[in-house]
């Protein structure tokens, strides 16, 4: 078999291959509304011994993992934060340690996506406390801007957080969801179609006045829900992550279709 031909019957295989895989996850992404796979990885990365002690301590997603995932994590953080600049603004002191929160949050979120890392921003700005934007000119706690593709944070605000867990006050989970979102309008990625898709299913939600009228009366979302299908989705992610059960019991539809859109069980 000459070279040439070779070359040329490889690649025609490999694309047809290719083709079938993509027909077959198509239909399992129908029937089961999540990718075939999610995490696999030539080469595990790992963070330096300071970070990873860091991380063990201090992020409770993560000790609540196996040791399987915990690599899954390590790895992907690690890759995180190898990707995008973290800029410091107002004398911020910017340490290990905060990128390794900041990292975390998004990583938590993105777990259960086979594609995680996202082309809608590539800074993180962070701020010591809230900040004034030029655009809006009101004094901001975060941010995602995508024409500057930055995510903004006062990290007084992103701190305290990560720190209550049943306040429904989640800043890092609150913006990085916009920028999921903006990253499934555009990414042809299965998690991002599966992840856009539900939003758009939860957006759906808002459009009959008996679910808003049952959310206002219910007191269970803070108001700031109801400003826009962004904001309403971001907010019910940090209700997600902060009071699982309360969410599930109080509105178990939109508690599925968030499992459903990050593929969490």
């Amino acid at each position: 078999m000459k070279p040439v031909f070779l070359i040329k019957y490889t690649a025609f295989l490999l694309g047809f291959i290719g083709v079938g895989v993509n027909v077959v996850e198509s239909i399992y992404v129908y029937i089961f509304n999540r990718p075939i796979f999610v995490h696999f990885y030539l080469v595990k990365k790992k963070l330096p011994k300071k970070k990873k002690e860091f991380l063990v301590e201090n992020v409770k997603f993560y000790k609540r993992l196996d040791k399987k995932q915990q690599a899954y994590f390590e790895h992907r953080l690690t890759k995180f934060i190898r990707t995008y600049d973290f800029v410091e603004r107002d004398n911020f002191e910017l340490t290990p340690e905060v990128k390794v929160l900041i990292a975390s949050s998004y990583i938590k979120l993105t777990f259960g996506m086979r594609k995680y890392l996202t082309t809608t921003f590539d800074k993180i700005i962070i701020y010591p406390t809230s900040f004034y934007s030029t655009i809006t000119k009101q004094y901001h706690k975060g941010e995602f801007n995508p024409g500057l593709k930055s995510i903004v944070f006062s990290w007084e605000d992103f701190l305290l957080g990560d720190i209550v867990l049943n306040d429904n006050l989640n800043l890092g989970i609150h913006e990085f969801s916009h920028a999921l979102t903006f990253h499934g309008r555009k990414s042809k990625d299965v998690s991002a179609r599966i992840y856009y898709r539900l939003f758009e299913e939860i957006t759906s939600f808002m459009k009959d006045e008996a679910n808003v009228e049952r959310i206002k009366s219910s007191g269970y979302f803070r108001a700031y829900a109801l400003t826009n299908k962004l904001e309403f989705v971001a907010v019910i992610m940090e209700h997600f992550f902060e009071t699982p059960e309360d969410l599930q019991q109080q509105f178990p539809q939109l508690y599925k279709k968030i499992q459903l859109m990050l593929n969490f069980k």
